[in-house]
């Protein structure tokens, strides 16, 4: 088990359904707040997970995945409800897209009882993706990040992790964003999702817009491009991309947040008022360990992010 600050990731945890070459499709865990967990973990990250794990085959691999990473599960009940299925595509270039099943699920049916409070010892909350803004579990979840904000001790980290056909409405999905943007310290988005939430906006108009809402770091990643963070009275700084031989992207996004969090952790950022006044320096830090995680995991099949001796050897 690692040492150190407590990492807590809440939200969903899902199983990929990937086509392989013989167009049989293999049953793959994941969902983004899963994801960030396991990326943590490997790189030896003390890691929590808040998931509502269901109690069949699909939810057992879950479990037994994420106990194979290290990964604390006293907070992740175990759920009667069905697990969510995504179906992934991908294209020539290795560009991922999802088609979800996830009527009824289990990782939206939280309870007051299972939200009631965060494990013991939570340095840094992480939330965000599907299940904070789908409902009736979504309410929940908001008001647990809340809290922490609120507490003072705690680092709240939100990545919306868009997907436009279950939001459908720019308008509503701008309003469940914004909500979650104002209690967390730390946001991460991607440029698409920035684009399909704030098609009228620059990426640099909307990151302001976050940081008043009550961010203290926006981080934008582009791709390819590399990342772009945004601090109040500060200039944007940017980062390049790693050179890297694409295989496929998915889970690129949350590795990319697994490595953000880990820098913040490493670093001692996530102590109450670092994040507001981060240095030059230590922005850049930050999104070049995010970097070379996320290329890494982009170089492999499926979201199979890197281990610690792995990003020392990148």
């Amino acid at each position: 088990m690692a040492d150190g600050p407590l990492v807590t990731v809440i939200g969903e945890a899902l199983i990929d359904l990937v086509a392989d070459d013989t167009g049989a499709y293999l049953a793959r865990p994941g969902g983004s707040p899963y994801n960030v967990a396991v990326g943590l973990a490997r790189l030896g990250i003390r890691t929590s997970l808040m998931a509502r794990l269901s109690d069949n085959a699909f939810g057992r691999q879950l479990r037994r995945h994420a106990e194979a990473c290290g990964i604390e599960l006293s907070a992740a009940p175990r759920a009667v409800e069905p697990t969510t299925l995504a179906v992934v595509s991908l294209d020539d270039s290795g560009q991922a897209a999802y088609d979800f099943y996830l009527l009824g699920t289990a990782d939206w049916q939280w309870t007051a009882a299972e939200t009631a409070g965060l494990p013991a010892g939570t340095a840094v909350l992480h939330f965000g993706s599907i299940a904070s803004w789908t409902a009736p579990g979504s309410d929940r979840i908001h008001a647990l990040a809340r809290g922490a904000r609120a507490g003072g001790a705690v680092l709240v980290s939100y990545d919306p992790n868009i997907r436009p056909l279950l939001l459908g409405d720019p308008a509503r999905a701008r309003d469940l964003v914004e909500r979650d943007v104002a209690i967390a310290q730390l946001v991460k988005a991607s440029s698409e999702d920035v684009g399909w939430l704030y098609p009228d906006a620059d990426v640099d108009q909307v990151a302001d817009s976050w940081l008043r809402l009550g961010a203290e770091l926006v981080v934008v990643t582009d791709g390819a491009d590399g990342a772009t963070a945004y601090r109040s009275g500060a200039e944007a700084l940017h980062r390049p991309g790693r050179p890297t031989r694409v295989v496929d992207t998915v889970g690129a996004g949350d590795a990319f947040t697994s490595g953000l969090l880990t820098a913040v952790v490493e670093r001692s950022l996530h102590t109450p008022g670092r994040l507001a006044n981060l240095t030059d320096e230590d922005v850049a830090g930050l999104l070049d360990t995010a970097v070379l995680v996320s290329s890494l995991t982009c170089e492999r099949v499926g979201a199979d992010p890197p281990t610690a001796a792995e990003r020392a050897a990148g």
